[in-house]
């Protein structure tokens, strides 16, 4: 069946149901302030700076507190999975390592920020960020731009970029607490306070979280150690105004994952229960200082950003030195961002960065005679600039490019360009953008043991095209995006099966820009309010990738672990005080290996929710997931949560 029968097809079946899920909206609550999101949200993640979406000509997605709060999800990807485009991948329960897909890129492609600072793991193959100690305890608001976005965010954009952003207060002192309990000895706790007085505002907030877990192993293939999680966050901020043009901001997130898993058994060598588990320690810090000249519309910001990744794995069977793999990373970064409006309809946003990134790993059980340690740097200069012009009444134009410089690869440029036109009285938004991504090879791609220092960074062309239609006081909307994406000198190992003269240095293989992929599909999304208390909301996503690496055995393939299909549906009714949910998440069919050998079934899941309010500021709650106890896998062999059960309680002063 073609694409175009493919939404046909599917938009006939949605109206039947009379709604589609709505892009900036995992589930909906019938509340005045959640019906109000709409063309005039303003969002910052498109553009670097404040923009309304009906001047954004990219594809964006906003969760807000609202959201967050009734999904009741614990973990951040949870929430992500819920929204148009994306997929994930996780080897077990809650804690195991997660990934996620935006429109099938790579799930190292996707950059993540948290208050606007990059976070990855420097010192990982990949460099991918391993969504699966981040959780939702003090996050209000997440901004996801979907198709590359390497001119205002740099390298790993490929994909997309999502912005997680957490709280801040707004009294002069306020705070929270949440205590929720549930199946395999789950505890989730949750508290902060902080508050805005005067020119000072402060926050601190921490979260702990403890599963017994389940087998990693799947029980169906014989899986039978449980492979608990225990993560600890903290996230802190200070805010200070020395006049009205001039601030000083400061935040921070930590986080700490202890995690059992499994793998490759040492003693048997074969897949299945291990006794392994590993220490994960994530560290970023900021430090800027923004300062406007209101008579000419210009904001600067100088700011300092740091992150620090340090993962261990070990293995208590491994040997004399049971430390498996460690991998230590750093990540420096001093940049400059000008937002200048030079008329009412001309504003410019510009920069410059500078990167430093550092890494140390090794595998101490398994170096033999001696250790051989991995110890290497690599600096990345930029450059970047963006224009918007408003030529015509409601019609956005933006065009921006980017040049970055590293210190191994040399120089590389991408180019963006967008437009948004916003149709009768702004309650309709037609949306395209074209735009260019990269990804830096990392550093043990680069110096590893199967290093290749004349690799070149991947890149990627993407384009879409859709529109965006409220209606009825913004208690309706329905949306549609096309979107394609070719992705070029993917990096990927090399095994040496036909010599190369690298083979001679390099026997058993190496890293090479050897492959290249395309995905295309569309995003249908909507949103009704049935009445002021029946509300639902849905979206279908259709994507279809390919590899397309000429004289591989995988061309023509469909990529790994990207399923074509996926949807989701929630029903939300508000009582007189009560509030009670139904979502249903489908993903369809796809294959865990790129030769197409072995195939993940599909599976839908339904979750049911509930909450009853006690006084003003204390709501008890309840969820039911996976309700019909559904056994599925998102990676071959690796087991997912059969039907559990969750309580809590959450109070604000």
């Amino acid at each position: 069946m073609s694409i175009f029968a493919r939404f046909f097809s599917s938009f006939g079946l949605f109206l039947l149901l009379g709604t589609l899920g709505y892009g900036t909206t995992a589930v909906a609550q019938s509340t005045s302030a959640d019906r109000a999101l709409g063309l005039d949200e303003v969002v910052v993640v498109a553009n670097r700076m404040p923009e309304p979406l009906s001047k954004v000509g990219n594809s964006v997605t906003v969760l807000t507190d609202l959201n967050i709060q009734a999904s009741q999800a614990v973990s951040v990807a949870d929430l992500l999975v819920t929204t148009p485009g994306i997929s994930m991948v996780r080897n077990g329960a809650l804690g195991a390592v997660t990934s996620v897909f935006i429109r099938g890129a790579d799930s190292d492609q996707t950059l993540v920020l948290i208050d606007g600072v990059a976070l990855n793991e420097p010192a990982s193959p990949s460099g991918g960020f391993d969504f699966s100690s981040l959780l939702t305890s003090d996050v209000a608001r997440i901004e996801i731009v979907r198709g590359a976005q390497s001119v205002l965010y740099g390298s790993q954009a490929i994909g997309g970029v999502i912005n997680v952003i957490t709280s801040d207060p707004t009294n002069v002192f306020e705070g929270h607490a949440s205590v929720e309990g549930g199946s395999h000895s789950t505890s989730y706790l949750t508290s902060g306070f902080g508050g805005k007085d005067g020119a000072l505002t402060y926050k601190l907030a921490g979260s702990y979280y403890n599963t017994a877990g389940i087998p990693a192993f799947d029980e169906q293939y014989g899986g039978k150690r449980l492979t608990g999680s225990r993560m600890e966050g903290l996230t802190g901020s200070v805010r200070y105004e020395f006049n009205p043009n001039t601030e000083l901001d400061l935040h921070g997130y930590a986080a700490r994952e202890a995690v059992a898993f499994d793998g490759y058994n040492t003693l048997t060598y074969t897949f299945g229960d291990d006794s392994e588990h590993g220490v994960l320690n994530e560290l970023i810090g900021y430090v800027g200082l923004k300062f406007k000249a209101p008579s000419v519309g210009l904001t600067n910001k100088i700011a300092f950003q740091y992150t620090d990744t340090d993962r261990r794995n070990f293995d208590p069977y491994a040997g004399p030195i049971t430390e498996t793999f460690y991998g230590v990373g750093h990540n420096m970064r001093t940049e400059y961002q000008g937002a200048w409006e030079i008329s009412p309809i001309v504003s410019a946003v510009f920069g410059a960065q500078d990167e430093h990134t550092t890494i140390r790993t090794d595998t101490p059980a398994y170096d033999y005679p001696a250790p051989t340690p991995l110890s290497a740097s690599a600096s990345i200069q930029s450059g970047f600039g963006q224009l918007q012009l408003t030529p015509l009444h409601a019609l956005t134009l933006t065009a921006g490019g980017r040049v970055d410089r590293h210190s191994v690869f040399g120089s590389h440029s991408t180019a963006q360009i967008a437009g948004a036109w916003a149709l009768y009285n702004e309650r309709t938004v037609l949306r395209s953008s074209f735009s260019q991504g990269f990804k830096a090879p990392t550093l043990y791609q680069l110096y590893g043991a199967y290093g290749n220092i004349a690799l070149l960074p991947e890149t990627s062309s993407s384009w879409d095209v859709g529109f965006e239609h409220h209606a009825h006081d913004n208690s309706a909307m329905i949306g549609l995006s096309y979107f394609r994406r070719v992705s070029r000198d993917l990096i990927n190992f090399f095994d040496c099966a036909n010599v190369t003269p690298l083979c001679a240095t390099e026997p058993y293989g190496y890293y090479a820009n050897i492959s290249e992929s395309i995905a295309s599909g569309i995003e249908l999304q909507a949103r009704i309010y049935l009445t002021n208390a029946l509300s639902t909301t849905a979206n279908y996503t259709y994507t279809n990738t390919k590899d397309a690496s000429v004289g591989t055995t995988t061309l023509g393939n469909v990529l790994p672990r990207r399923p074509k299909n996926s949807a989701n549906f929630t029903a939300s009714y508000q009582f007189k005080k009560a509030s009670a949910s139904v979502s249903v998440r489908y993903s369809g069919m796809s294959f865990d290996d790129p030769a197409n050998h072995i195939a993940l079934g599909g599976y839908t899941l339904v979750d049911i929710r509930g909450s009853y309010p006690v006084g003003l500021a204390t709501e008890l709650y309840a969820r039911l997931e996976n309700l019909t106890d559904r056994h599925y896998e998102t990676a071959y062999q690796y087991g997912q949560l059969g039907r559990v059960g969750f309580l809590g309680a959450r109070t604000k002063f």
